[in-house]
C-alpha cells in the first residue's frame, strides 16, 4: 500500500476524533440552562474533558507500544461517538461532564497513538513531517467541530441534535474499522501496559509554552462564548472557537521553515498579546477585535507553539515517541484546565470581564517570567565552553 493512503486515512481519522471534542461547544449555553448552571459549572463541565485526558496520558501513555497503534485510535473514535450520543440522549450538565470525561480519554488515547504511527509511516527522518500532519490534522479537528455545529444551528435553528452530530454517528464507526485495517508498521515490544509518559531533557520550555498557550485557547472556548452570549452575540460563538484554532493551521507551514526555538520565541510573543486584543474587543463589545484576537492567539496556541513543541519531543525521544507526547500534553492540558475553572469561579463572583482580565494579568506576568528563565539558562549554556 502507498504511503499516501495510510497517512491520509490516519490523519482523517486524527481529525474526527478532535472534531468530536469542540462539537457540542456552541451549545455549552444550552445544557447549562437545561441544568440552572452557572458560569463555574460551565468550566467544570469544559475541563471534565482533562480529567479523562491526564490519567490516559499519565497512566497509558505507552499503551499502543504493547498493543500497536491501530485499536487506541479506533477507539478514541467510539468513545467520541458514544459521548456525543450521549449528549442527545441525556441533554444536561452532567451529561456533559460525563461526555467530556470520555472524549479527553478518547483524546489522550488518539494523540500519543497517532504521533508515533504517522512518524512511523512517513519515516523517523521526516519525524518534523509528521509532526506537521498530526497538528493540521488535530488543529483542523478541534475547530472543524465547533464551527460544524454552530453552522448547523445557524439553519436548524436551537436543537439538542445538529446535523453536525448525526455525521460524527456516521462516520467514527466506519473509520474506526478502516483504522483497525491499516498495515502495521511498529514493532511491539513486551511493555507494561501501564507506562508513566517521558519529558526529554531540555524540553521544559516547550512544555511550559503549550501550558500558557493552551490555557488562552480554554479561555477562548469556555469562557468567552459565556460573555458573547451575555452580548447578544452567541451566535458567533462557532465562529470564534473556529478561529481560535483554525488560523494555527493556517500558520504552521510557516512554523516548519522557521526552527523549533524560533518559532517557539514567536509563539512567545503572540500569546499575551492575543488575549489582551480578544481582552479589548470584549470591553469595547467589538467582534472585530475579538475575532482579530482569537485569531493571534491562534497563531500561538496551534501554529507556533504546537507545531515547534511536538517536533521537539519527538525528535529528542526516537524511542520514546508516544510517551514523550503524552509528557508534552500534561503541560499543554494543564493549562488547558486549571486557569480556565479559576476564571469560571471567578467570573462567578466578580463578573466575566473582571475574571478575564485576572487572567490576561496572569498570563503576561507568566510569559515574561519563563521568557527570562529560558534567555538565562540558554546564555549560561552558550558561555559554559568559554568558561573552561
Amino acid at each position: 500500500m502507498p504511503k499516501l493512503i495510510p497517512f491520509s486515512l490516519l490523519a482523517l481519522g486524527l481529525f474526527t476524533v478532535t472534531f468530536a471534542v469542540n462539537l457540542q461547544a456552541p451549545l455549552y449555553d444550552a445544557y447549562a440552562a437545561q441544568s440552572e448552571v452557572g458560569a463555574t459549572a460551565v468550566t467544570i463541565a469544559f475541563a471534565a474533558y482533562v480529567g479523562g485526558l491526564m490519567p490516559t496520558l499519565l497512566l497509558l501513555g505507552g499503551l499502543s507500544d504493547r498493543i500497536g497503534r491501530r485499536v487506541p485510535i479506533a477507539l478514541a473514535l467510539l468513545l467520541g461517538a458514544a459521548a456525543t450520543a450521549l449528549l442527545v440522549q441525556v441533554p444536561s450538565w452532567t451529561s456533559l461532564v460525563i461526555a467530556r470525561f470520555m472524549l479527553g480519554v478518547g483524546t489522550g488515547l488518539a494523540t500519543t497513538a497517532g504521533t508515533a504511527y504517522m512518524t512511523e509511516i512517513i519515516g523517523a527522518d521526516r519525524a518534523k513531517t509528521a509532526a506537521l500532519i498530526v497538528t493540521s490534522a488535530t488543529s483542523l479537528g478541534f475547530g472543524g467541530g465547533a464551527l460544524a455545529t454552530g453552522i448547523s444551528l445557524a439553519f436548524q435553528g436551537l436543537t439538542l441534535l445538529p446535523v453536525s452530530y448525526i455525521v460524527l454517528f456516521v462516520i467514527a464507526p466506519v473509520l474506526a474499522m478502516i483504522v483497525l485495517a491499516l498495515p502495521r508498521v511498529d514493532a511491539p515490544r513486551p511493555v507494561s501496559l501501564l507506562r508513566l509518559p517521558v519529558f526529554p531533557a531540555g524540553t521544559w520550555v516547550f512544555g511550559a509554552a503549550m501550558a500558557l498557550a493552551w490555557s488562552t485557547t480554554g479561555m477562548t472556548i469556555a469562557v468567552v462564548p459565556l460573555e458573547l452570549a451575555a452580548n447578544d452575540l452567541g451566535g458567533w460563538t462557532g465562529l470564534v472557537i473556529f478561529l481560535a484554532i483554525f488560523v494555527g493551521f493556517l500558520c504552521q507551514p510557516i512554523a516548519r521553515r522557521m526552527t523549533n526555538e524560533h518559532a517557539l520565541a514567536f509563539g512567545f510573543l503572540l500569546i499575551p498579546l492575543g488575549f489582551l486584543v480578544l481582552l479589548a474587543g470584549v470591553w469595547l463589545k467589538l467582534l472585530t477585535l475579538v475575532m482579530l484576537g482569537t485569531c493571534i492567539t491562534s497563531a500561538a496556541s496551534y501554529g507556533f507553539t504546537y507545531l515547534a513543541s511536538l517536533a521537539e519531543v519527538s525528535l529528542r525521544a526516537p524511542n520514546d515517541r508516544a510517551r514523550a507526547t503524552a509528557g508534552l500534553f500534561v503541560y499543554a492540558y494543564f493549562g488547558f484546565s486549571l486557569p480556565v475553572i479559576a476564571s469560571g469561579v471567578l467570573a462567578d463572583k466578580f463578573g466575566l470581564l473582571n475574571a478575564m482580565i485576572v487572567f490576561a494579568v496572569a498570563q503576561s506576568i507568566a510569559t515574561a517570567l519563563i521568557i527570562l528563565i529560558w534567555k538565562k539558562l540558554v546564555s549560561s549554556r552558550l558561555s559554559a565552553p568559554n568558561a573552561g
